[in-house]
């Protein structure tokens, strides 16, 4: 069968069962595509439809803008948390960190340990050292001595001692 547009355009030997089946087939592709995307639209669509449930436009703008406006209030917040902490550290480098507490029995007694030196430092290593002696006859004497850079401003008794180099040492455990 020989056509006169086939001839025109240089294709006059072509069966035109051969073009109706490549078409067909284009037709079908065509056709599948047309499926996919009516699916991807589909799910579009319930997704939207889920977002939007119970929202209308407006309302929805004013969801956008209340989170801005939190995001907004979390970041002050977190700005003053942060200043808050840095204080915090500021002040905490002068107080008592290290502590070192040292029980002994002064005498020698069986009376138990009642006498103590406890040590207290800051970050520094600087504080006092408190001893505080008890005798069999009921009496205590205290003491204070001043630290200064783990260094103490007087001589210092072996028990004395001991409790300096546990308040030195008491963050390292």
């Amino acid at each position: 069968m020989n056509s006169g547009i086939f001839s025109a355009i240089g294709m006059s030997g072509l069966d035109p069962a051969i073009l109706f089946i490549i078409m067909l087939v284009l037709l079908i592709i065509a056709f599948v595509f047309i499926i996919i995307q009516a699916n991807k639209l589909s799910k579009l669509q319930k997704k939207y439809d889920k977002f939007m449930r119970g929202k209308e436009a407006e309302s929805l703008e004013d969801e956008i803008v209340g989170l801005f406006h939190d995001n907004r209030l979390i970041r002050t917040e977190n700005e003053k948390n942060r200043k808050d902490i840095i204080e915090i550290n500021k002040k905490l480098n002068n107080t008592f960190q290290k502590v070192g507490l040292e029980k002994y029995d002064a005498f020698n007694q069986s009376g138990g340990r009642l006498s103590f030196a406890l040590c207290m430092l800051d970050e520094f290593d600087n504080g006092f050292l408190l001893n505080s002696v008890h005798n069999s006859d009921g009496m205590n004497y205290s003491y204070a001595k001043e630290i200064n850079g783990g260094v103490a401003d007087l001589e210092l008794s072996k028990d004395e001692k001991r409790a300096l180099e546990k308040a030195l040492n008491s963050l390292n455990r």
